[in-house]
């Protein structure tokens, strides 16, 4: 599928939990094309690109929304969150931390750096399952981004 077509980057490295949220979102029609990065680097090659990549196809074909883990291999998700809301190109996208950490300095920390929502993994998997439902529902059908 071709990248312009891509809804959703979920950065998650847990396999498990990668598995529930395609399922969760699939079963509810909520994404055409979901793109899935094991660890913060290959996000940012995602959302990026190479070094030979046309600044103007962020833009265009960057995600709708961001699902972001922070305890990532590579690069962790806070850096992640800091260079796409550092950056002019992809400040407006959203960005969900979906985590299992329930630490106040993560928590503070994602809200500094500019992260649109946090939310702590529930471990019952028809509760993560509905979560993941719902945000996808928000930010793929109710929630008005700017034009690009």
């Amino acid at each position: 599928m071709e990248k312009s077509a891509m809804h959703i980057l979920l950065v998650e490295d847990n396999p498990h939990d990668v598995e529930l949220a395609l399922h969760a979102l699939r079963r509810h029609n909520l994404a055409n094309h979901i793109e899935v990065a094991r660890d913060g680097a290959e996000a940012l090659e995602f959302i990026f690109g190479g070094p030979d990549a046309d600044p103007k196809d962020i833009l265009v074909n960057g995600p709708r929304v961001i699902l972001l883990d922070l305890k990532l291999p590579k690069v962790d998700g806070l850096e992640v969150l800091r260079r796409v809301k550092g950056d002019p190109r992809t400040r407006a996208i959203p960005v969900v931390v979906l985590t299992s950490s329930r630490e106040e300095r993560d928590v503070v920390a994602s809200y500094r750096l500019g992260v649109n929502s946090y939310i702590v993994k529930p471990v019952d998997f028809e509760q993560f399952s509905e979560a993941v439902r719902q945000l996808g529902l928000y930010w793929l059908l109710l929630n008005q981004p700017p034009a690009p």
